[in-house]
């Protein structure tokens, strides 16, 4: 006999659920689709960090340009056609600054010439020994007049680096003689000779350089010209003393921060990543400054103990070295004492020669807020031009179409494409007061 349980007993009985073969079948296609969907969304995430770090959608332009409306100025733009013409990097990875800052402090530039000069040793008054080499032209320049370009490096380089050579060779093939300052401390085969080794804004061993080249050719015009620190030296050199600008034509400053005191500032920021740039250079001076222990310890004279230089083991930033070493070697008082007194924003406006001062705004080394003072000064002055690019990084400033960037760059175009037209300028300045003298006396 069946029994039949009540409908209220039956439905608390669990039932199985029986999938059809039609079911079985739609549900597995739905998996490669949903994998699909998520393989998509992992690749558009990936190419939407990618065009974000490497700032793809950054449209490229011509460089701002600051400066009064003078004479100087209008010739300036008509014979420089670069100041005016869109800057364009190559397309992949030329709009990342940090790329552009990376890949200028790996290899420099591409397929470096190797320029041949000769090395001058300069024997200064506190014991130290300045050096420098030197490049003659390889042909005649364009004005036919004898110029030479006085080079200062950036911070720890001298004249074997990259871009120096690249650009060295780049000058000399126009006619250009270069000397080239090795800073002091810089050079891995030349040992010191007093206690002290090249600081921020200390411009001995430039002067001593310069003074040579003036004595050596009495008939030569200089163009000076500075990268990073460089840049620094060589504009509080020309402030310092208005004799240090007798037969100078023109300076040409290129990322330099202008006042260390806020640079060093801003190089405690994580904002792009500037604090480990910071850690990164610190780790390049620590290194530096230890390949010299032994004579810098060696020496009676010395301002840097042991105690001095162990202490470098525990730093991580610019600011600790400059405190620890740096400002000792000319007796500063304090950190503070010694930004003031190195940085060019002090003198720069003492400079009455043509300057062009150049910076890129995705500069990572260079905070924004430091750009405001050569603004100010193109402003203000008649002989200032200040040039900023969209794009370039630290001293990279690479040109090229998609990856592989060209072999000389925008900056070494500009600098040249800048000095030739001053040289051109004076040419014609002294032309027409020679035509006038006649008539004065005249008179």
């Amino acid at each position: 006999m069946c029994v039949v349980p009540p409908q209220t007993e039956r439905s608390k009985i669990p039932t199985m659920t029986v999938l059809e073969d039609e079911d079985v079948q739609t549900f597995g296609t739905e998996l490669p689709a949903m994998f699909d969907g998520m393989k998509l969304a992992a690749v558009a995430a990936v190419l939407y960090v990618i065009v974000r770090c490497l700032n793809l959608n950054s449209p490229t332009a011509a460089p701002k340009i600051i400066s009064r409306n003078t004479l100087l100025s209008r010739y300036l733009f008509k014979s420089c056609p670069m100041l005016s013409k869109e800057y364009i990097p190559p397309l992949l990875w030329g709009k990342s600054g940090h790329l552009q800052t990376a890949l200028y402090g790996k290899m420099g530039r591409v397929n470096s010439p190797t320029p041949c000069g000769l090395r001058k040793f300069l024997p200064m008054k506190d014991g130290a020994t300045a050096t420098f080499d030197l490049f003659e032209a390889l042909g005649e320049h364009s004005t036919g007049d004898d110029v030479t370009m006085v080079i200062c490096p950036g911070i720890g380089n001298h004249s074997k680096k990259n871009y120096i050579r690249t650009f060295v060779d780049y000058s000399q093939r126009r006619g250009y003689r270069c000397a080239v300052l090795n800073h002091l401390g810089a050079l891995p085969d030349v040992e010191l000779t007093s206690p002290r080794m090249f600081t921020y804004g200390c411009t001995w061993e430039f002067a001593a350089m310069v003074g040579y080249i003036k004595r050596a050719f009495p008939q030569t015009l200089l163009v000076v010209i500075g990268f990073s620190l460089g840049g620094n030296i060589v504009c509080k050199f020309l402030g310092e003393n208005r004799s240090n600008q007798e037969r100078v034509l023109c300076c040409v400053s290129v990322c330099q921060g202008y006042s260390a005191l806020r640079a060093q500032e801003t190089f405690l920021q994580w904002d792009q990543c500037r604090r480990l740039y910071n850690f990164v250079l610190a780790g390049n001076m620590k290194k530096l400054i230890q390949s010299h222990r032994g004579s810098l310890l060696s020496m009676s004279s010395s301002s840097i103990g042991d105690a001095d230089l162990n202490k470098l083991y525990t730093a991580t930033s610019m600011m600790q070295i400059d405190d620890k070493i740096m400002r000792k070697f000319h007796g500063y008082g304090s950190l503070r004492e010694y930004y003031e007194k190195e940085s060019c924003v002090h003198y720069i406006h003492n400079v009455s020669v043509p300057l062009l001062l150049v910076n890129s705004s995705d500069d990572p080394l260079i905070h924004r807020s430091l750009l405001a003072i050569p603004g100010r000064l193109a402003e203000e002055m008649p002989n200032v031009m200040f040039a900023l690019t969209e794009h370039g990084g630290h001293m990279g400033f690479f040109e090229g179409a998609v990856v592989f960037p060209q072999p000389l760059t925008w900056m070494d175009k500009v600098i040249l494409e800048y000095t030739n037209a001053i040289c051109d300028w004076e040419k014609k300045q002294k032309a027409c007061q020679r035509t006038r003298d006649p008539d004065e006396m005249n008179e």
